[in-house]
């Protein structure tokens, strides 16, 4: 696919997504005539959808257009509109209704597209009426392409009318901008609350611990006592045993006191 054309189905895509809340995955209803045409051109037609929406979608198919079907006695093609879902019509089996005027009857609910179907058809005549309805993606193949049909002008009429109508609502209710504060109040209330960056405390286990104070306990209004340390006397002996005093002051035997002889 080229990139023009891709961007162009792209903006389809988006207007039918906004205006006519079109949804992922994309519900397609696909007739016998597109079936037959690309089991002929050995054209994945499924692939190729998902290409040209460039989205999700969801083949689909009704009764009346297998019956269709099963008239070619085609296998290939049977086979292949068996994979895709089976859309009910309500229509009877054994006298079913043309491929055209089925799907034309689940697509157009009173004039809308209800159920917010693509159509991929061949039927030129089926296309033309579906363009009268607003909201319908119409796709076809062209030889061996692909091809989604630009937004027809009733689609784009209302398009308009929707944008017109969601801007007068926004500008004449005024409790929309009171709606969108609160909204964004109650989410900011919800939002949970972030750590504060910054230095943290320290570890209680590497902190060292502070020295208890002595003031308290009145250990340092009283002095410390000092250690007594006694001294060896010169004349002591070895074993212990102390030598009887001898007074210093008497250097000779004369001086020693002879009053006990008188």
């Amino acid at each position: 696919m080229r990139q023009k054309r891709a961007k162009s189905y792209k903006k389809q895509i988006n207007l039918y997504l906004h205006a006519f809340k079109f949804r992922e995955p994309f519900q397609t209803i696909i007739d016998d005539e597109l079936i037959l045409n690309c089991v002929k051109a050995s054209f994945n037609l499924v692939k190729g959808l998902d290409r040209t929406i460039q989205a999700d979608t969801k083949p689909m198919i009704t009764q009346c257009c297998m019956q269709a079907l099963y008239e070619t006695k085609d296998q290939i093609a049977i086979d292949l509109a068996k994979s895709f879902e089976r859309r009910r019509c309500n229509h009877s089996i054994k006298e079913p209704k043309p491929p055209a005027d089925c799907i034309r009857s689940i697509v157009d609910v009173d004039g809308k597209n209800k159920h917010r179907y693509i159509v991929a058809s061949q039927s030129t005549s089926l296309r033309r009426k579906l363009r009268g309805v607003p909201g319908v993606p119409l796709i076809f193949m062209n030889r061996s392409v692909m091809v989604m049909e630009p937004a027809s002008e009733a689609t784009k009429r209302a398009a308009e009318l929707c944008e017109q109508a969601k801007l007068k609502a926004g500008l004449n209710d005024s409790k929309v901008g009171y709606v969108e504060k609160e909204k964004a109040k109650e989410t900011n209330e919800d939002r949970p609350t972030r750590k504060r960056k910054g230095p943290s405390e320290p570890n209680p286990l590497s902190v060292k611990k502070k020295k208890s104070d002595s003031r308290h306990d009145g250990s340092e209004d009283q002095p410390k006592r000092k250690r007594a340390r006694r001294h060896k006397r010169s004349g002591e002996e070895k074993d212990g045993t102390a030598q009887p005093e001898v007074n210093q002051g008497a250097s000779n035997p004369t001086d020693i006191d002879t009053s006990n002889n008188s």
